[in-house]
């Protein structure tokens, strides 16, 4: 096991007398290195990059939360499903904790499983990818796509400090520096809360970007073909969704609330889309935070959108 901690405590709740009607709980098991490929869920409990990048830090705690709020949930899949611990950064050394997770990652890619991993800040984004990258090395220019669900760009400079700001800035840097492509789609983000400075950024980085107000219930076959359309030019897909995506309402406990937001009934088809591909590899959640919660709602909708991608 690489992970810096492993706990299967979380993982308790309801039992039903019927037959076939098992929940999470009952079937997860923890990962070992003889494990069959399958979905395989690794924590980042870390707010560093969150704290950098002067949000409310707490996202630390959120891959306790979302076990235990996926624990009860009716299981539905096929194939096994594992717990693999969890990246930690209590030490303020976001970029050792980063490059942990990014060697986690490409283990669990290289033993045949698809990664899920709970942040944690989005500086997860960083640590995610470069296990990917890491694992599909062996290819001189592989063509990865990053779809995005955020209200926020990330796209800050990180010249002067790495935060959960700036890890797809970091990532292009990265590309650039290896010759690969760099192939962005962000949806849900907000003008309001990201700058001219920033969308200039996703101009010149040519993101695919979908504002949240222009998602909705009309345009969603149109987003959809584009999604299509972008991972029919990428080998493989990287999924990252930022639960600040979400209208407040629905996820207040994050680490940046959003006013507006994008619904969840609108999230889950445009996941689904791109869970069809066929080129899926890699997911993450960031930005859940727990100490502002609300009757565990956030972490509830986090469970939601990790059965839905186990499906």
């Amino acid at each position: 096991m690489l992970a810096d901690r492993h706990s299967m405590a979380a993982w308790s709740g309801r039992t039903d007398p019927e037959t076939d009607s098992a929940r999470w709980h009952q079937r997860i098991r923890s990962l070992t290195e003889d494990s069959q490929p399958g979905l395989a869920l690794l924590g980042f409990a870390c707010d560093e990059g969150v704290r950098r990048n002067h949000g409310r830090v707490g996202a630390a705690a959120a891959p306790q939360s979302v076990r235990k709020a996926l624990a009860n949930l009716a299981w539905h899949r096929q194939a096994p499903a594992y717990d693999a611990g969890d990246v930690t950064c209590e030490d303020g050394d976001l970029e050792a904790a980063q490059a942990r997770l990014g060697r986690n990652v490409c283990a669990l890619l290289d033993a045949g499983h698809l990664p899920l991993v709970i942040g944690g800040g989005h500086e997860v984004a960083f640590g995610s990818w470069s296990g990917l990258a890491e694992h599909l090395s062996g290819n001189p220019t592989p063509r990865i796509g990053i779809v995005n669900f955020d209200a926020h760009f990330d796209l800050r400079d990180p010249a002067h400090v790495h935060s959960s700001g700036t890890p797809f800035a970091q990532i292009a840097e990265q590309c650039a520096a290896r010759g690969w492509p760099f192939r962005y789609a962000c949806l849900g983000v907000s003008r309001a809360s990201n700058t001219r400075a920033l969308f200039a950024r996703a101009a010149e980085l040519n993101v695919l970007v979908r504002e949240d107000h222009e998602i909705r219930e009309s345009t969603l076959d149109a987003i959809g073909a584009e999604l299509d359309a972008f991972a029919a030019e990428c080998d493989a897909l990287y999924l990252t969704i930022d639960i600040d995506v979400l209208p407040a309402c629905e996820a207040p406990g994050v680490s940046a609330p959003a006013a507006r937001g994008v619904r969840l009934e609108l999230l889950e088809p445009l996941l689904e889309r791109l869970k069809a591909s066929g080129k899926l590899r890699l997911a993450d959640l960031a930005e859940l935070n727990p100490e502002h919660d609300i009757d565990n709602r956030t972490a509830k909708v986090a469970a939601r959108l990790i059965h839905l991608l186990s499906l």
